[in-house]
């Protein structure tokens, strides 16, 4: 580790990613590179818009948004995102397209409409799609949100990983926005999860539970989760393309190489204030638990990995309705009132309690009572579609979610 590493939420990355749909139609436009065009002229993975970042991985219909340097807070980053979905809507309606957001297409036909990005970074590309054919939901059909937390040494990374670790069950509960797939309601709010927890399937401990195992060191994270990662995709990447930190496929991956930990459950959302209600409210239990605040760090990672799992099963099928169980896991927020609890409650506690102030906590509160009041996304999805759901129903609610999206205002 560096002197020159930030401590402990002394900064934040958001990294969100929206879909590139036909503007009439809302089928997927693979023309990501299109707007990727760097100082050379040519098709560039990332470029500099004002003060974010736009980026592509893996497939060409796909655009992401990020901070380009660290931001000093969560606060006051609505505005640039959200002129930065408008500048990237205005680049594509030459082309025909539009940003749709939320965690997954809802008709797409991955096997039939992908096409994966051909420019920088294609060898890992073509890696991943050789080994796990990346023609599916789970490699194709997802957008995300990113949120990146730093730490500056082994003692801090572990009180700040234990702290993920039992946070990132509950966070589909506010976060779930992908019902639907194909055309169809899925079993899952969080279909999108579901799907990724089962991408890497072939060479199972790139996943492994998406809860990361407990670790309190990077040695002690490199034998735990990489090194087995690695020997086991030798066979298949003998030449060891894919040998590096980001191919950890869990729900939170550390990132040694830059002094963060990425979370990777976060569904994207209607719109940037909801995605970023969302990631202050995560920061804000992380950081209280990272605190010990209602608990110490060996107590969170005494906790088996298998029930953390079994925990974000609930919430990916059910969101913020899912029975939170537990005595042990729920003393760790704090909470002793019985030994279960529905997630919407468990929350409406921790966001009372914990959520930081700042300029945007009264827009964040505002927001985050939408969710927790009329349910999280792919509730309020389904409740629109109705009991029978057609093309035609789906269209109109996604369209509804275009227009969130430009507009900066959640789904009612």
């Amino acid at each position: 580790m560096t002197d020159d590493r930030y401590g402990l939420f002394e900064r934040f990355g958001i990294e969100l990613e929206c879909m590139i749909v036909d503007a009439e139609t809302l089928a997927v436009r693979s023309v990501a590179d299109r707007l990727l065009i760097g100082e050379s002229g040519e098709p560039s993975a990332e470029i500099v818009v004002g003060p974010l970042c736009w980026s592509n991985e893996l497939v060409m219909h796909v655009l992401e948004f990020k901070t380009g340097e660290p931001a000093t807070s969560l606060h006051g980053l609505i505005e640039p995102f959200q002129q930065s979905i408008a500048l990237a809507n205005q680049k594509l309606a030459p082309f025909g397209g539009q940003l749709l957001p939320s965690g997954m297409h809802p008709t797409m036909d991955p096997s039939r409409e992908v096409k994966l990005w051909p420019h920088e970074y294609s060898a890992v590309y073509e890696t991943f799609d050789r080994i796990f054919d990346c023609r599916g939901h789970g490699w194709a059909n997802l957008q995300s949100a990113h949120l990146n937390l730093p730490f500056r040494d082994d003692a801090e990374f572990a009180r700040l990983h234990a702290a993920i670790r039992v946070t990132l069950p509950l966070l589909p509960a506010i976060a779930a926005s992908s019902p639907l797939m194909e055309g169809r309601p899925t079993q899952w709010l969080d279909t999108r999860l579901e799907v990724y927890r089962h991408n890497a399937a072939r060479v199972p401990s790139v996943s492994g539970l998406i809860i990361p195992e407990p670790a309190t060191s990077e040695d002690e994270y490199r034998q735990t989760i990489l090194e087995p990662i690695y020997a086991d995709l030798e066979p298949h990447d003998p030449q060891g393309v894919l040998r590096d930190e980001w191919v950890n496929a869990r729900g939170a991956i550390a990132r040694f190489d830059r002094g963060t930990i990425e979370i990777r459950v976060l569904d994207t959302q209607e719109c940037i204030l909801a995605d970023l209600a969302i990631a202050g409210a995560a920061t804000a239990v992380i950081r209280m638990l990272a605190e010990e605040a209602t608990a110490p760090v060996a107590a969170m990672n005494a906790l088996p990995t298998e029930q953390l799992a079994a925990i974000l099963a609930a919430t990916i099928a059910n969101g913020d309705t899912a029975t939170i169980d537990g005595r042990d896991y729920l003393q760790l927020f704090g909470w002793n009132r019985n030994s279960s609890v529905r997630a919407s409650d468990l929350w409406s506690h921790l966001i009372e309690r914990y959520l930081d102030d700042g300029q945007d906590r009264t827009r964040w509160e505002a927001a985050l009572e939408v969710i927790l009041s009329e349910g999280c996304l792919a509730r309020r999805i389904l409740r629109r579609i109705g009991s029978e759901p057609t093309r035609q129903n789906i269209a109109a609610v996604y369209r509804a979610l275009v227009l969130s999206l430009e507009r900066g205002t959640q789904l009612r």
